[in-house]
């Protein structure tokens, strides 16, 4: 009877066992796109509360062209001081941790990629940075801080540091079977569940101590990025960032140029603020602002002065020139595209030589009704003019005049202004 109670109670110890090994909790965090800080700081906060919510382990599955540098460092700051295990895994098939990447993907305690994958070319242009823009120094600087950076990484996590250093100055790149014959990473895992069958049982170390990973048949948790981090991370895009603030300019040229509208005003400031917060985030060149700027009030002067189209040609070169410099990278994800920046031209020469222009003359055409539109039309003089003084019908109505012409009963006479109820006129020939 006891051995029976016994076995009973060890079997029922095995099933809680088994119970909570399968209630694991292993949060998924995806990461798509440019390395800004809108994912430095989705990541940061996903990395924060992961301990008060009893994460077990946190995997970030990244696909990235690379970023920003000083995006790049918080992020993989926060990788190595985490307290919870953290696996950098690169998928799906087709995925690549380039530049930025390169730096997040061996920061994980663990480094996984998924076949047809690759990583590497980490260096400093292809960070955000531009090597034309800044001296040889300057360059020299830089280049050998960021060697530094991922080979204390690389040292940490006991990788292959000579890779590492080749990443940043040779811009090495290698495919996901190169990378673990190197020593680059831990692991190649075709799917999320054979890397957490993979990873079972690995011991990592983390700032809160030694972890033996239990993640075979872990509950999985895919932590959507919240709405207000999607937003800053969509309005990081160089694209959009342009868009808005080109948006922008058109809603306050339109708020000044009518006041009182007030909804192009505030979606105009909006969008200046909100192109402003993403262009804090991109590496600006400022010039190109200017240039937009400029072209702006060059197609303003062209409604306004006649310049037969010099104008509205320098508005069109100096916009092009702006939207082309508008941000310092070399690369094509960190710059507007030609077909944004063609069809954002066209439309805003059309609007200021078309649309605008037709606005302004027509504030300039002369009023049709109201005394503003007498001086100039005609009238038909009633009687005789007696010392210059008579009496005229104009549009029905009869009105006092006044004339230095010799002016008869039934004279066509044309109007030159009105003042006080009286008319100064002349004859009509």
């Amino acid at each position: 009877m006891i051995r029976k109670l016994i076995i009973s109670f060890v079997c029922v110890l095995a099933n809680c066992s088994t119970i909570l090994f399968a209630q694991n909790r292993v949060d998924i965090i995806t990461i798509d796109g440019a390395i800004n800080p809108a994912a430095s700081e989705y990541l940061h906060r996903e990395l924060e509360i992961a301990p008060e919510n009893g994460v077990h382990c946190v995997i970030i599955q990244l696909d990235t062209p690379g970023g920003l540098v000083n995006a790049t460092r918080e992020i993989a700051k926060d990788i190595l001081g985490s307290p919870v295990p953290v696996v950098v895994y690169v998928a799906p098939s087709g995925a690549r941790a380039a530049s930025a990447g390169t730096f997040i993907t061996m920061a994980g305690n663990i480094a996984a990629m998924a076949p047809g994958t690759n990583i590497g070319a980490a260096s400093v242009v292809t960070m955000g940075m531009r090597s034309d823009s800044m001296s040889a120094t300057m360059m020299h600087k830089v280049t050998n801080d960021a060697v530094a950076f991922i080979k204390s990484i690389a040292e940490k996590r006991g990788r292959n540091v000579e890779w590492a250093e080749k990443a940043v100055t040779e811009a090495a790149s290698v495919t996901a079977s190169e990378a673990l014959k190197l020593n680059v990473i831990d692991l190649i895992a075709p799917s999320l569940d054979s890397l957490l069958i993979a990873i079972d049982g690995k011991e990592v170390e983390t700032t809160s101590g030694k972890i033996k990973l239990q993640t075979a048949g872990a509950q999985k948790l895919f932590i959507e990025m919240p709405l207000r981090f999607k937003i800053l991370d969509k309005i990081s895009d160089p694209n959009i960032a342009y868009i808005l603030f080109i948006i922008g300019l058109y809603g306050l040229f339109f708020e000044l140029y009518n006041p009182g509208a007030i909804f192009p005003g505030v979606v105009g400031g909006i969008c200046i603020i909100l192109a402003f917060y993403a262009m804090n985030t991109l590496p600006v060149n400022y010039a190109g602002v200017l240039f937009i700027l400029l072209s702006v009030i060059l197609f303003l002067l062209e409604i306004k002065i006649p310049s037969y189209g010099a104008l509205t040609i320098g508005g069109v070169i100096s916009f092009v020139l702006g939207s082309v410099m508008l941000y310092e990278s070399e690369l094509p994800f960190m710059k507007v595209s030609w077909e944004i920046i063609g069809a954002v031209s066209i439309s805003t020469t059309l609007f200021f030589v078309f649309a605008v222009g037709m606005g302004i003359r027509a504030q300039r055409r002369k009023p049709a009704i109201g005394r503003e539109h007498i001086p100039d039309s005609f009238g038909v003089a009633l009687d005789d003019f007696e010392n210059g003084n008579g009496q005229i019908l104009h549009e029905g109505e009869i009105w006092q005049a006044f004339s230095t012409d010799e002016i008869h009963q039934n004279d066509r006479v044309r109007i030159l202004k009105v003042e006080n109820l009286q008319m100064t006129v002349e004859k009509s020939e």
